[in-house]
């Protein structure tokens, strides 16, 4: 299973809304990481199994469909995932911070906490 701070370039987004994904998914594939988007929880989770691990999951809360609440609480029954960070990414209160979430980060995202968190989680990729 995947460490804190190490070497792995695997993340999820997990996001609604198209642009903030695509940014998402442009500025970390610039920063040499594999990134692969998903338009809400039960996409989120039927993607997993596809894809390479990920060292971690960026997760809006508020999504139609499964929002980041029920994705919390339904990856905690796989024991493949369960283990894998998730950081949370929304423009909720950092109160509302769920259970089983390993940071929250407030929208609007700034960059630099953004790749901070995500190199604290997956180290530095070499591109």
């Amino acid at each position: 299973m995947t460490t804190t701070g190490g070497n792995c370039k695997t993340i999820l987004v997990v996001e609604d809304d198209f642009e903030i994904r695509n940014i998402l998914c442009e500025l970390l594939e610039l920063e040499g990481y594999d990134v692969h988007s998903a338009g809400n929880g039960k996409e989120g989770l039927d993607l997993l199994p596809k894809m390479e691990e990920p060292c971690l999951i960026l997760l809006d809360l508020m999504m139609p469909v499964m929002d980041g609440f029920e994705f919390l609480h339904a990856k905690k029954r796989y024991l493949k995932i369960a283990p894998i960070p998730v950081v949370i990414i929304s423009a909720l209160d950092p109160g509302m911070e769920p259970p089983g979430a390993a940071k929250f980060i407030k929208k609007p995202i700034q960059i630099d906490t953004l790749l901070q968190v995500v190199r604290e989680y997956c180290g530095m990729p070499s591109k």
